[in-house]
């Protein structure tokens, strides 16, 4: 009963497993509904934001403002990779990590001299695995960011872009879209460029339509105010998309996960049910064969 024992024993143990993964992934479905919620609020804050500087952005006062200084050429360009601090999310991470390297190729394949920052302990560890100097790291950042994360990330490298010692600043995250589609995305966040309008926005921001504002005291201190905000906003959703992304792949992955423990305990059941038989059976033949000697 040597292979009924050892079957008894991987059943036991893909049962623990399927309860491990269940319970994730409930904890995950729960996260991601608080980080669902977190997307949702920071979108019409951002969509304000980004509406007033569209309308009082104009070439006369680009040349105003360090940060929409237009370099002619990328010399030098900071990126900040956001990953997560843990795994069993799936490929979630290593999507990331995939477009991050895919950027910086196609910098330094331009001559562009290429500084990395990264977020979370699987970007840490992937590119130190690979012998990549980092100029930051930072894996103090939970599954609920703030404004003040953004800031701690973006305020130093501002500052570079606005000294000179930065010509762009991009970051990589996963744009949240839905539960099941959170593509790893690059996006240039420095120098700022004239935000685009999205048409029928809903509440009508958005929508179009070129407001005529009232600015006190005027535009350039507007604009200089406005300028940083958006930045750090932009880093900021970047973040709360890239937790809500993790916890959606995580609960992905672990339901998957939850699903192959079933079908493997099926089969390892239907194993064990047939080689128990096949015991009973070859007991019962040798005491009838045993009797019939007697």
């Amino acid at each position: 009963m040597a292979k009924g024992r050892e079957l008894k024993g991987r059943i036991k143990s893909v049962e623990g497993t399927r309860k491990i993964t269940r319970t994730m992934e409930m904890v995950a479905t729960s996260k991601l509904k608080r980080a669902q919620d977190r997307v949702v609020a920071a979108r019409p804050y951002a969509a304000a934001l980004t509406e007033v500087i569209a309308d009082l952005y104009s070439t006369e006062l680009a040349a105003e403002f360090p940060l929409l200084r237009q370099p002619p050429k990328v010399e030098r360009a900071g990126v900040l990779l956001l990953t997560s601090n843990r795994g069993l999310a799936g490929a979630f991470n290593s999507n990331l990590i995939r477009e991050a390297r895919a950027l910086v190729a196609r910098l330094e394949s331009s001559g562009t001299e290429v500084e990395l920052h990264v977020v979370g302990r699987k970007g840490t560890g992937y590119f130190r695995f690979v012998g990549r100097a980092l100029a930051s790291t930072r894996t103090d950042i939970s599954d609920r960011p703030s404004a003040q994360d953004a800031a701690g990330l973006v305020d130093q490298m501002m500052s570079d872009f606005i000294a000179g010692r930065l010509d762009a600043v991009y970051v990589v995250y996963a744009k949240f879209n839905s539960v099941l589609s959170t593509p790893a995305t690059s996006l240039a966040v420095l120098p700022v460029a004239r935000p685009e309008r999205k048409a029928n926005q809903v509440g009508g921001v958005g929508s179009g339509v070129v407001r005529d504002y009232i600015l006190e005291p005027n535009a350039q201190a507007i604009l200089s105010e406005l300028l940083p905000l958006y930045v750090r906003n932009t880093v900021y959703r970047a973040l709360v998309e890239t937790a809500a992304g993790e916890q959606g792949a995580r609960r992905t992955a672990m339901k998957n996960a939850t699903d192959n423990a079933g079908e493997m305990l099926n089969v390892l059941r239907r194993t064990y049910n047939r080689a128990r038989q096949a015991q009973i059976t070859q007991e019962i033949a040798e005491i009838v064969g045993g009797a019939e000697a007697l």
